[in-house]
């Protein structure tokens, strides 16, 4: 019998195990739930989206046109050949042509695959593996091909379906042929033989128990998961496809809903310290200090929280909010309420230049509330610690002590407070900001460290504004609050594009950054590298045949700046290879007004808060994610006056990099950039990207568009998981989760 946990080498051979691995398929089960990315249709031609450039695509058209056509570098021709899918057209061009030229001619019905070029808006394959079709119109009856893809299409063993066809003869004979994610390493063709393969061993094997009853599939219409697994990788018609994605697609929703369910429930059993509101404590205190009044979202969150900490369960919350919502001050006022009921907090930061900034931000908020054990400190005042990697060994020893006598109210730290030798007295919450930054291993760390078995209060704050499909799964297990009201005073920030190729354009942006210094303001210039190799060799900058062109380094835009359009300038470098004194020291006096221009790379993206610096310019904006633009920009427009970002790119006008620079330009919400961003890397490795260790992008389920399956897979989680935490009644269910997520996932998300 063969079940879903099995390895690859149970039905294929090891050959074609081996290959298939590198996609990071190792079980019967993924690899019957790696999705066809596309259809193609006998007697049609493909339907395929807009590839990416350097994407592996696999085409199947018709020839419109074969040509050799002279090399103008060397001696030579080369075979231009354009095909046809009726939705794009391409260009496929091959060296060392005079055995093809023959046997790719027009009107010829062809397979190609290779990695994909963009020119001048073309698509473009560089000498693919490609093969000519049997094909009655144009008088084909057998398959010839390329080398690689004759082997492949041949009829080796490991290229056998189950049924004894040939891949060729797979590919052909059906009236709809599914075309897999390929890449160099392993081709469509061979994908789908080891899947026909495959999937005929597991149905030979019997039925397999579904992870939901007659009753359930017939309520939302749902076919089950052993047919949906067969129709989505051998189709007879259309309605087949469209019934095994939407099976598919709950499945993968409701594996990751129970896993989130089961941590919620087991949440619940666990202890927490109950903090409620201590009366004239620090927190009320700093409350009076306010010279401002809270916004009403800042408010109800406050409330929200508040009632978290009241409990005798621990609190589990996200609190995501627009650049310079206030999360910090949020943060702070939960904070106190724990330090006012005897406890210590961490607040845990992902780069040294944030913990300062919060270090500095908070003991400013509080003055001599956070000067516990000096003259000068208010009756009650308690005391806020900073612990970095690269503090010295005195200052960390005074620190560590700190910590472990209780002295320290609030700890504040980068990956130096994970350390085993960092003891606290009484730990009773733990916030995380920036939470993407930090691995599932290093926040769990701070969880475990609470006194007498008690769980500290965990708050998980991001300025990354995160789409509630997205949110319900990835932080399926959190309760969520959302600040989207900016403090009244805030400046708008304008952005514009800058093209880097037209010159005037370039120095007019430099030429506004010296206006605004004129006018005694502040300037980011933000690089994406540093510049220097870790061995300290420069990297040279420019072109060659087989690279793009080298981004502008940190070190390339300071010296540019200080002998050209800002000479005369306080302009200093900042990047994470600094000494943290001169970091700490350089951002102290760009605060301070001393220092007119930093040239950094991204460190300053989050926190970083010097109300005097009104424009950034992001040179190779292109460089960039959505996301991470819009962070950066808040930087600035945090005062008096307006900001201004100035998005420099050499990208070119018809490119998904453009448009990803023009839609930062035309919105400054958020949340619908959030969305763009999420289109954009076609959603990807959704949990991958929040450090799960391995995780592969999910096949059916759509975070953006699937809003009401994830609903309904959330609530019949919850149903099922309340009655049945470790699902020991729900074996199929339990199987499910398995197949979709496989242990290290599962894993991830238990402890995320």
């Amino acid at each position: 019998m063969v079940a879903m946990a099995d390895g690859l080498e149970t039905v294929v051979s090891p050959k074609v195990a081996s290959q298939i691995s590198t996609l990071g398929i190792v079980t019967v089960g993924e690899l019957l739930r790696y999705a066809p990315r596309r259809y193609v249709r006998q007697g049609q031609l493909s339907n395929q989206e807009m590839p990416v450039e350097d994407d592996w695509l696999t085409i199947v058209g018709r020839v419109t046109g074969a040509s050799m056509i002279p090399m103008k570098k060397r001696s030579g021709k080369f075979l231009k050949v354009t095909v046809t899918d009726d939705d794009y057209t391409y260009v496929a061009n091959f060296f060392n042509a005079r055995f093809i030229q023959h046997r790719i001619k027009p009107g010829a019905r062809v397979l190609m695959a290779g990695k994909v070029k963009i020119f001048r808006g073309q698509i473009q394959l560089s000498h693919p593996e490609w093969a000519v079709l049997p094909d009655g119109e144009a008088g084909v009856d057998g398959v010839v091909g390329s080398a690689m893809l004759a082997q492949m299409l041949g009829a080796e063993a490991e290229s056998l379906d189950e049924s004894g066809n040939t891949a060729a003869e797979a590919l052909v004979d059906r009236s709809i042929i599914p075309i897999y994610p390929a890449t160099k390493d392993i081709q469509t063709w061979t994908i789908g033989a080891a899947i026909a393969r495959t999937l005929a061993a597991v149905e030979r094997s019997g039925a397999q128990a579904d992870a939901l009853t007659d009753q359930q599939q017939r309520s939302r219409g749902l076919i089950s998961t052993a047919e949906a697994l067969h129709k989505v990788h051998l189709p007879e018609t259309e309605d087949d496809i469209e019934a095994a994605r939407a099976r598919l697609k709950f499945d993968e929703a409701l594996a990751i809903q129970t896993v989130l369910a089961q941590r919620r429930i087991a949440g619940r059993t666990e202890n927490g310290p109950p903090c409620p509101h201590v009366a004239g404590g620090l927190e009320d205190r700093l409350r009076e200090r306010l010279p401002f009044t809270l916004t009403d979202g800042q408010q109800t969150v406050v409330a929200e929280i508040a009632e978290d900490l009241a409990r005798d369960t621990p609190m589990s919350r996200l609190l995501q909010g627009e650049v310079g919502s206030g999360k910090t001050l949020i943060s702070l006022l939960a904070m106190l309420r724990v330090v006012d009921n005897g406890h210590q907090c961490a607040i845990l930061a992902p780069t040294e230049v944030l913990a300062a900034q919060h270090y500095r931000t908070m003991t400013s908020m509080l003055g001599n509330l956070a000067e516990a054990g000096e003259l000068t400190a208010a009756e009650g005042a308690t005391k806020i610690a900073l612990l970095t990697g690269s503090m010295k060994t005195a200052g960390k020893r005074q620190t560590l002590l700190d910590v472990v006598t209780g002295e320290a109210g609030i700890v504040v730290g980068t990956h130096a407070l994970l350390e085993e030798n960092v003891a606290f007295f009484d730990l009773g919450m733990v916030v995380v900001d920036e939470q993407h930054r930090f691995g599932v291993e290093q926040r769990d760390t701070l969880r475990g460290r609470g006194k007498d078995r008690l769980m500290p209060h965990f708050l998980v704050m991001t300025a990354t504004p995160i789409p509630r499909t997205v949110a319900m799964t990835v932080f399926g297990d959190l309760d969520t609050s959302v600040l989207t009201e900016l403090p009244k005073g805030r400046q708008p920030i304008k952005t514009s594009v800058v093209p880097m190729r037209n010159s005037a354009w370039v120095d007019r942006a430099w030429t506004r950054a010296a206006e605004e210094i004129a006018q005694g303001r502040q300037v980011y210039v933000v690089c994406s590298r540093i510049g220097d190799d870790p061995d300290g060799k420069k990297k040279p900058k420019g072109r060659n045949e087989e690279s793009e062109p080298q981004s502008t380094s940190v070190l390339d835009q300071y010296t540019e700046l200080l002998g050209g359009p800002l000479s005369g300038h306080r302009i200093e470098m900042l990047h994470g290879r600094l000494p943290a004194e001169e970091k700490n020291a350089i951002m102290d006096a760009f605060g301070r007004g001393e220092i007119d221009v930093v040239v950094s790379t991204t460190v300053i993206e989050v926190g970083v808060d010097v109300p005097n610096a009104t424009m950034m310019v992001v040179v190779d904006a292109e460089r960039f994610g959505v996301s991470q633009l819009h962070q950066l920009r808040g930087r600035v427009g945090r005062g008096r006056h307006p900001g201004l970002c100035l998005l420099m790119t050499s990208a070119k006008d018809i490119s998904q990099s453009m448009q990803r620079l023009r839609a930062v330009e035309a919105s400054t919400d958020g949340f619908e950039l959030a969305r763009v961003d999420l289109e954009q890397r076609r959603e990807g490795d959704v949990l991958g990207s929040l450090q799960s260790g391995g995780v592969s992008s999910l096949h059916f389920l759509s975070l953006l568009a699937d809003g009401d399956v994830i609903a309904d897979a959330r609530e019949l989680a919850d149903d099922v998981v309340g009655a049945d935490l470790p699902l020991a009644d729900h074996r199929p269910l339990a199987d499910l989760v398995d197949a979709v997520l496989v242990p290290n996932k599962v894993k991830y998300l238990d402890k995320s």
